[in-house]
C-alpha cells in the first residue's frame, strides 16, 4: 500500500509575504512540517505541488520529496486547494493520500502516524483533523451558538464542538471524486489534534505564537 504526502504551496503569500520560505526557528517554515512528514515511516513519497522555483529548490535536500510544477491554470491566489489536489491526484499513483500544509510547523511525526493508523482501522471513506472547543460562542448577531445564557454552566461541562484546524486531510482516489472532488468524503472521521500543536499560521501573529511555542519546547 502506497501513501502519498501531499505538501502544496505557492511562492506568493498575502499576510504573511514569502510565508514559506521565511525563516523559522533556523530555517524555512516549511521545512518543519516537511521533516515531519520526511520521519514518518508510514509516509512513502511526499509530493510538493509549487509555483516557485526557490521552494522546489529548497525543497530538494529531502529524499521523499518530488515536484509538481504547478500548471499555469491552477496558479493564483484564489485557485481552490481542491483543484490543486485533483491535479497531484492525476499525476499520481498512491493508495492513500494524506494532505497537510506549509503553515502547520508544529505537527508531529507520531501525530501523522496515528492518523494514518486511525483511518486503516476505520470503516471511513476519509478522515480530517479537528480542534476540540468548550467555550460559549455566539453567532453574528448575538444569539448564542452552543449554550444557554439563562443557565450559566461551566465551560467544561457544555458539549463540545469540533474545529477543522487545517492540519490532516487523509482520502483516496475514490473517496475524492466521490465527493464531488472534495478531500472530506461522504463518510468522514475527524481525529483530534491538541490546540497547540495544531497552530496553523495565517497571520503574523500566528508566526510568532507558533516560533515561540516551539522555542520553548512547549509541543509534547
Amino acid at each position: 500500500m502506497k501513501i502519498i504526502a501531499l505538501l502544496p504551496m505557492k511562492g506568493n503569500s498575502e499576510r504573511v509575504p514569502n510565508k514559506n520560505l521565511k525563516d523559522f526557528n533556523g530555517k524555512p517554515l516549511f521545512h518543519h512540517v516537511l521533516q515531519s512528514l520526511q520521519n514518518c515511516k508510514l509516509i512513502d513519497e511526499v509530493i510538493i505541488n509549487t509555483d516557485s522555483d526557490k521552494i522546489a529548490e529548497s525543497a530538494s535536500v529531502f529524499s521523499k520529496v518530488k515536484i509538481h510544477q504547478r500548471p499555469q491554470e491552477i496558479c493564483g491566489d484564489f485557485v481552490s486547494m481542491n483543484d490543486v489536489i485533483a491535479n497531484d491526484l492525476d499525476n499520481s499513483d498512491g493508495d492513500i493520500y494524506l494532505q497537510t500544509h506549509s503553515t502547520n510547523p508544529l505537527l508531529k511525526t507520531d501525530t501523522l502516524s496515528q492518523s494514518i493508523e486511525q483511518f486503516n482501522s476505520s470503516t471511513s471513506d476519509s478522515l480530517f483533523s479537528v480542534t476540540k472547543l468548550q467555550t460559549r460562542l455566539y453567532w453574528k448577531d448575538g444569539k448564542p451558538v452552543n449554550h444557554n445564557p439563562d443557565e450559566l454552566i461551566r465551560t467544561q461541562d457544555l458539549p463540545p464542538l469540533f474545529e477543522e484546524n487545517s492540519n490532516i486531510f487523509i482520502f483516496t482516489k475514490e473517496s475524492f471524486v466521490n465527493a464531488g472532488n472534495k478531500r472530506i468524503g461522504v463518510n468522514p472521521t475527524m481525529f483530534e489534534i491538541d490546540k497547540i500543536e495544531a497552530i496553523d499560521i495565517d497571520e503574523p501573529q500566528d508566526f510568532i505564537l507558533a516560533e515561540t511555542i516551539q522555542k520553548l519546547n512547549l509541543v509534547k
